[in-house]
């Protein structure tokens, strides 16, 4: 395995990063998606509860098969591999940010609108706050997911470690499956732990905001 990664690692490198690239963007604009998502229908319980089951249903359909019938508009590339892991990444979000927003004592939202809060407000500056370890859960959980996903993406030429797992599989060689599989483990340990450090600065701000009001 030391030989394969002194011949390869500048490639393995440039995959790896590949890799990250397409997880990363899809994860942003996942999250971007459900925060608008939840603040528009936050009061429409039965538009929510449609939104996650037909977002279910799209995450239930295989990989492979999303992948085909995006390609026709999206085509070959980064770009349907992107699309694909948002969708993925849209259930799992959606069920923690709800999870995590209904279960704000309601006692928390009648002070703040009692303050004279807009019902955005409310959200963004409490419920949201409020949620934040179901919201970072909920995130870990379609990190885990979207890095799994996306080494499948090498089929549609989109790049990243999946192009070990084939290279092994095509070649009949253990070596770049194991290297492919170690660096994807890598990865989303490396990006699980900075959304902890993450999640733990935020809560950390929220908590001396909360603090400096009471003061």
């Amino acid at each position: 395995m030391i030989e394969y990664w002194r011949e390869n690692y500048p490639i393995m490198l440039i995959e790896m990063g590949q890799h990250a690239e397409m997880v990363f963007a899809a994860l942003a604009i996942a999250i971007t998606v459900t925060i608008i998502l939840v603040l528009v229908f936050l009061h429409r319980r039965n538009w929510l509860n449609g939104l996650v089951y037909f977002f279910s249903l799209l995450y239930s359909v295989p990989s492979f098969a999303l992948f085909a019938l995006l390609l026709p508009v999206t085509g070959l590339g980064m770009r349907t591999a992107i699309v694909v892991l948002a969708v993925y990444c849209e259930y799992v979000l959606l069920r923690s940010f709800i999870t995590g927003i209904q279960e704000v004592t309601p006692a928390m939202v009648e002070v703040a609108r009692g303050m004279g809060m807009t019902n955005r407000q409310v959200f963004m500056k409490v419920q949201l706050p409020l949620a934040v370890p179901a919201i970072f859960s909920g995130i870990q959980v379609a990190l885990a997911s979207a890095m799994g996903i996306a080494t499948i993406a090498t089929t549609i030429n989109a790049g990243g470690l999946g192009e070990l797992l084939f290279e092994g599989l095509q070649t009949q060689k253990v070596t770049p499956i194991l290297w492919g599989t170690v660096l994807t483990i890598v990865l989303t340990l490396t990006s699980a732990g900075i959304l902890r450090l993450v999640e733990w600065a935020f809560d950390h701000r929220w908590r001396r905001v909360l603090t400096a009001k009471k003061a």
